[in-house]
């Protein structure tokens, strides 16, 4: 067996992982990158990118349906090529695969080790059968896998996770999506508008991450108008029936319905890669699902009995899981880590006001933790709806609802949550907004251009400081 020694160790060579080794190769510290399978980050192989990729096919098929709208009438029936669809999803996917093997290329061989890393103790690690590596700092950044349905394994090859879905080569005709979140919310309008039937099912009524009850119930009511989205399903079975899958509910009139649909898409929710890497072997305090506990602000993880010296960023610390997210924390970590380890203080790092975006049509944002980040805060909600709105009736996409909060007693904006057009842009001027710490009054002195969809958020934030001056003692 090899043996090494360095400052830094970082598990994972994804989006964290890549930040952690940039910033702690940039504080002069010695580090070496572990990474047991296969380079290119899930952003680029089987998230952000390739569900971008099928959205942006799904919009353009859509765009289609809806010019007739305009007066502008296409002859004859429009075909959606499913092969040419899925052919250029995986080609433009490999090259931004190919754009992350690029750069971890340029990282010198002697700082990269291929194999599966486990912890002996805190400051040791095995990599494989081939390495033992001494570190004086150690960053976890080994992301996150696809939850799997256990309890419906029965259906084999027929249930599948959104990692299948790119590498088809034709879109089916029918799927089944478990789990109205995010993935499921953005795959299944996609497949839909693609041609594919499409029904979402759920449990407990969650859709996307929509706290706000308003907002939850505009959104449900708008997707219905296009597909099957039932956020609490009662499914009595699912069973294979050769190459198809068959689906029995109860209905809400408690009638049994049934349906058969090629593939079930668990798009259930992702789970941190921590099981596997040898925490037991550290002094590491974990919570109930295994995932260590940690400080955002520095990345450090804490111990049970001494300073730790691991820190964990991206999608295996659980915290948020999103890829800008995860570059703030895998250099946050990087950074601390080089620091520990050249003897320096480990310092907080930026952490940025939270945003969420969605690319369903409409767009879902969320904005400062959303609703649900408000629970004992004394807040006042401004809204504004876009079925009037200027610029969206122009553009026929005149569906949504845009709640904003602001604090009672000092009239700050706090946060927003939204099923709009466009509203991956109106997020990130609230998150900006968010992050300047600026009152409800202050936003209202920003220009407004007319006509444009943002002039909805000034609705929204009049409505808002208007019910502020009133809620003012």
């Amino acid at each position: 067996m090899n043996t090494m020694q360095t400052d830094v160790a970082v598990i994972g060579a994804g989006t964290a992982g890549l930040a952690a080794y940039r910033a702690a190769n940039v504080a002069g510290a010695r580090v070496v990158l572990i990474e047991g399978d296969a380079y290119g980050t899930t952003c680029a192989r089987v998230g952000c990118m390739p569900s971008k990729l099928l959205i942006a096919a799904a919009e353009a098929a859509d765009a289609v349906v809806q010019a007739s709208g305009f007066g502008i009438h296409v002859d004859g029936c429009m075909r959606i090529d499913g092969r040419e669809v899925m052919a250029r999803v995986r080609r433009e996917r490999d090259r931004f695969v190919g754009f992350v093997l690029s750069a971890v290329q340029d990282i010198p061989e002697a700082q990269r080790l291929r194999g599966h890393a486990r912890f002996i103790d805190d400051h040791a690690l095995i990599v494989d059968a081939h390495t033992r590596l001494t570190c004086k700092s150690i960053v976890i950044a080994t992301g996150a896998h696809a939850v799997q349905l256990d309890a419906y394994q029965c259906l084999g090859d027929r249930l599948i996770i959104n990692d299948d879905v790119f590498n088809w080569h034709d879109l089916p005709n029918a799927v089944a999506v478990i789990g109205p979140g995010i993935i499921g919310l953005e795959l299944g309008q996609a497949l839909h508008r693609l041609g594919v039937r499409v029904a979402v099912f759920g449990r407990g009524g969650r859709v996307g991450p929509l706290g706000d009850p308003a907002i939850r119930a505009y959104a449900i009511a708008a997707f219905n108008e296009e597909f099957t989205l039932l956020p609490d399903a009662h499914i009595a079975n699912m069973q294979r029936d050769g190459e198809r899958v068959v689906i029995q509910r109860t209905g809400a009139a408690g009638a049994q319905e049934t349906e058969v649909f090629d593939y079930v898409l668990a798009a259930t929710g992702r789970a941190p890669n921590v099981a596997g890497i040898g925490l037991d072997q550290t002094t590491l305090e974990l919570d109930a699902k295994g995932v260590p506990l940690f400080d955002p602000a520095t990345a450090r993880t804490v111990s049970a009995d001494r300073a730790s010296p691991i820190f964990i960023a991206g999608d295996a610390s659980n915290f948020i899981p999103l890829l800008h997210e995860a570059v703030d924390e895998g250099r946050i970590a990087g950074t601390n880590a080089a620091a520990l380890a050249l003897g320096q203080p480990v310092q907080p790092g930026l952490r940025r006001a939270p945003m969420g975006v969605v690319f369903t049509d409409p767009q879902i944002g969320i904005v400062g933790g959303g609703f649900r980040a408000l629970e004992g805060v004394h807040f006042v909600t401004g809204q504004a709806g876009f079925e009037d709105q200027g610029r969206a009736r122009v553009l026929r996409k005149n569906k949504g609802l845009l709640n904003v909060y602001g604090d009672a007693a000092s009239g700050r904006f706090l946060g927003a949550e939204m099923l709009a057009p466009a509203a991956e842009h109106l997020a990130h001027l609230l998150a900006w907004a968010l992050q300047n710490e600026m009152t409800v009054a202050q936003m209202l002195e920003m220009p407004f251009y007319h006509p444009v969809i943002e002039e909805g958020l000034r609705t929204a934030l009049r409505d808002l400081n208007a019910k502020l001056r009133k809620a003012s003692p």
